[in-house]
């Protein structure tokens, strides 16, 4: 658990920390701000790219094998990333560094699966979460001690020692895994990379209008071909990069549909709050970074004890019971008095965010466990591809709102948020039938 705990946390802080260098690496760069987006862009568009087609190499190769080898690139990206010397240069080696952690994020629940007895398993769960969302909570704020004392170049070494130190921790401690001997189709891995990189490309552009709309709309019906080509491959054979099979199960897809649905509401208050905060109520940056805290933090409590009682409890009233806090929370929020105080903030934010730690470890707890042991790797890829496909949503929504009505897009993200955070909790509530 050491060794999943570090990859995942670097790859999860790497993801903070990009936001804050930003403006640092356009200054040096002389770059526009369109151009300095991609640094963050070009990561999050080869893991999402890489997901399932690294977890379904894992379960044909081993899964700490995927799991050595993206650690491996990631590093070796962190190091070109600290050493670029020109923008073309630093999104070249974000793009290694997202394939790095594209292995990382795949494998990691079927490692937990294989580190764990079954009777534990939500308690690894659990812990797993709260090791993401404690870096995620602490992302900003080690990325604004690092650049208090050195350059944004810093920001990237940083992982080098820590890679390099969890390369041995990994080599000798990962799990073995069964393998499954059948070959890698690298024909639907080619399509699942075009499916899900032409679909965010002209989601982004859409949303921040950013090119032609014709130009967008092409390469958003362009993705779906692909991924309805790539879906119709995978029904044909065993075990599809695509899991149509697991989807059968009904445990499973609504697992899946829970997750789209909860990251979704999540992603919509993240991203809109901080516009309300700054420029609604004038506060500073560090008093942003001060009102947000409270749903990490909150996370990072909930999800340890969500993860114990999963292994007694039934996830699905687990789940619910958390998707509806979070839904309370996210009204609470919409409806915030015209010049609300810190506590007046802070309570809603922290209710939102055990909310969503009570329904995240349960939720993926049963998510992994529904599918078969051999089939671990697949409902990996799908548990990490259902967390970054809601987030990559509740952004674009956001980012429209932000877009078509700036003067009330808070409390309409907010609102929204709710409503799928309540599609979540009904949705959870579904699998007690279908257990």
């Amino acid at each position: 658990m050491l060794a999943i705990a570090i990859g995942i946390a670097m790859s999860v802080l790497d993801s903070a920390v990009a936001n804050i260098a930003l403006p640092a690496i356009a200054a040096e760069f002389h770059a526009a701000p369109a151009e300095t987006i991609w640094v963050v862009n070009a990561y999050q568009l080869a893991v999402v790219m890489a997901l399932l087609p690294c977890a379904s190499l894992g379960e044909r190769i081993g899964y700490r094998r995927v799991y050595f080898w993206g650690l491996a690139i990631f590093t070796l990206g962190s190091a070109a990333c600290g050493l670029s010397q020109d923008m073309p240069m630093l999104i070249a080696a974000r793009v290694v560094q997202g394939f790095g952690a594209a292995g990382l994020f795949a494998v990691n629940g079927a490692l937990v699966r294989f580190t764990y007895p079954s009777a534990l398993l939500g308690r690894g769960v659990g812990l797993n979460a709260f090791v993401v969302s404690v870096s995620a909570a602490v992302g900003p704020t080690v990325a604004a001690a690092i650049l208090a004392v050195g350059p944004w170049q810093w920001l990237f070494a940083i992982n080098v020692p820590f890679g390099l130190l969890n390369l041995v921790v990994a080599d000798r401690a990962l799990p073995y895994s069964d393998r499954s001997g059948r070959p890698f189709d690298v024909a639907s891995a080619a399509l699942n990379a075009v499916a899900f990189g032409l679909f965010f490309v002209g989601a982004d552009a859409v949303t921040h209008g950013q090119g032609g709309l014709w130009t967008a709309a092409v390469e958003i019906v362009a993705a779906f071909a692909a991924f309805v080509w790539v879906v119709k491959r995978g029904l044909r054979v065993e075990a599809p990069l695509i899991p149509v099979d697991l989807m059968r199960i009904p445990v499973f897809a609504l697992s899946v549909a829970t997750s789209i649905c909860s990251f979704t509401a999540q992603s919509l208050a993240l991203v809109a709050m901080p516009f309300f905060f700054e420029l609604e109520l004038g506060r500073s940056q560090v008093e942003t970074g001060l009102l947000m805290t409270p749903w990490p933090v909150a996370v990072g409590i909930a999800a340890p004890i969500a993860g114990r009682l999963s292994d007694r409890f039934p996830a699905a009233i687990l789940g619910a019971g958390g998707l509806a806090g979070l839904a309370v929370g996210l009204v609470f929020l919409a409806h915030l008095p015209p010049h609300p105080t810190f506590a007046d903030i802070a309570w809603p934010m922290a209710v939102c965010g055990a909310g969503f730690g009570f329904f995240q470890a349960p939720n993926n707890r049963i998510l992994l466990s529904s599918a078969p042991r051999i089939r671990a790797g697949a409902a990996g890829g799908m548990l990490a591809t259902a967390r970054v496909t809601g987030l990559a949503l509740g952004a674009t929504i956001a980012a429209l709102f932000l877009r078509l009505a700036p003067l009330s897009s808070e409390p309409l993200a907010l609102t929204v948020g709710a409503i799928f955070a309540v599609a979540a909790a009904f949705a959870s509530l579904t699998r007690l039938a279908k257990r």
